[in-house]
């Protein structure tokens, strides 16, 4: 929701903000921020140097087996965070003022780590918004009453079907109606607590839901928004597959979406504006037409090439710490793992820029070298990797066609808005 600000306009044509905005985006005096210019706006980037959000690992560990996994792509050995690990991260951000986010999830079930509802607490302690994401296999009524005691703002949880049939044949282990019967549950848990609260949707822990896209459930969208509705959830978050086999190639809903000139950034293209409309019998074909067309396209006044070109863990003030205490800038780059696209295997080599238990999160985070990769990602100036097609560079995140540093970013389906994390 957008919340609206009113700013000061110096003598020298210097913009002065309010106090309040400046402390939430991290502006400091004397700091040079990203200003984007478009036809009748300027956008204030947040300041690169400001630390918001904090992606924890618990486990890499998991009780299920999703054919969408990243474990069908990598070989690395599994652990969970040892409370020595994560007392040190505790301590690190109870330095920052104001405290960030904390989101635990990464690449296992957070609800399989022994002392993730202490985990929750400790988080919560700090003072900023937590948040969880699960299977929902693990969510039992103690773990649910343990999670709203504790605080927790946001419990997210994936839901790739909206049948048993479906849901199995994507996340197998795992069973619809336990997941469903368990959210239930939680939800009963978070309004007994709350009982006075007049709008269950806006109890907290509220609930987010995410539905990872592809062609054997892309059918089933209709019913999981429906399931989704009827469950309580106040959020709905879709990505695409992003595929760790050469099988999961044939899942992809976004073949033509990398290259189409809809989502381009580039002034040598035609423009098309389009009002908001209804969509329906009577305009579908014409709405259809506008999405395929060889011309950058601007819906009810938003443009659709500014999802592009766009790191969003930057953009969120991010960091990433993986269940070994490893920090890196964003999840995508806490593993070495593979990925296919457009028929490459792509070795995807895991990025750290420090360890928890060999340094305090503000010196990690104010390394020189991390800071000068946080400001190359929001400049991002990488070779258009997912444009060209295909060279022997885009095997690798190492380097790319025009000498960047590693990691090299033009590559990444998250920095071009195909997939995406909470």
């Amino acid at each position: 929701m957008k919340k609206e600000f009113e700013a000061e306009v110096g003598p020298e044509g210097h913009l002065v903000l309010p106090p309040e905005l400046a402390r939430k985006y991290g502006y400091r005096p004397g700091e040079k921020i990203r200003v984007e210019a478009g036809r009748n706006r300027v956008t204030l980037l947040r300041s690169p140097d400001h630390l918001a959000r904090v992606y924890i690992e618990p486990t890499n560990r998991c009780n299920l087996d999703c054919v969408t996994c990243i474990r069908h792509g990598w070989d690395e050995p599994l652990g969970e965070m040892s409370p020595a690990t994560f007392g040190n991260i505790i301590t690190g951000l109870r330095e920052l003022d104001p405290p960030p986010d904390v989101f635990f999830g990464g690449l296992g079930e957070p609800l399989g780590h022994p002392r993730i509802l202490d985990m929750v607490r400790d988080a919560k302690s700090l003072g900023g918004e937590v948040e969880l994401i699960t299977n929902g296999m693990l969510l039992t009524r103690e773990v649910s009453e343990a999670l709203v005691a504790a605080g927790l703002d946001k419990l997210w949880v994936s839901l790739d079907g909206a049948t048993p049939e479906s849901y199995t044949d994507v996340r197998l282990g795992a069973a619809l109606p336990q997941v469903i019967a368990n959210l239930q549950v939680f939800r009963r848990v978070r309004w007994e607590r709350y009982r006075t609260e007049l709008f269950d949707l806006l109890l907290k822990p509220r609930i987010g839901i995410v539905f990872v896209a592809m062609k054997r459930n892309i059918g089933d969208f209709p019913a999981v928004v429906s399931l989704a509705n009827r469950l309580g959830a106040l959020h709905f978050m879709v990505s695409n597959v992003l595929p760790y086999t050469p099988e999961m190639q044939d899942e992809i809903l976004y073949t033509r979406a990398l290259t189409d000139s809809i989502y381009a950034s580039t002034p040598w293209l035609r423009e098309m504006e389009f009002p908001k409309m209804d969509v329906g019998p009577a305009t579908r074909e014409a709405i259809y037409q506008a999405m395929r067309g060889d011309h950058s396209l601007t819906f009810g006044g938003g443009s659709l090439a500014e999802s592009g070109n766009r790191c969003p863990f930057v953009e969120k003030g991010s960091m990433s710490i993986r269940w070994d205490g490893e920090v890196s800038p964003c999840l995508a780059l806490m593993h070495d793992h593979t990925t296919y696209q457009y028929r490459y295997r792509r070795a995807i080599k895991r990025h750290a820029v420090g360890n928890v238990s060999g340094g305090d999160i503000a010196g990690i985070w104010n390394r020189a070298d991390y800071a000068a990769l946080r400001r190359r990602l929001q400049e991002f100036h990488f070779s258009p990797c997912l444009d060209c097609g295909g060279c022997e560079y885009f095997e690798s995140n190492r380097e790319d066609c025009i000498g960047s540093p590693t990691p090299a970013c033009g590559g990444c389906l998250w920095a071009q808005g195909v997939v995406r994390c909470p």
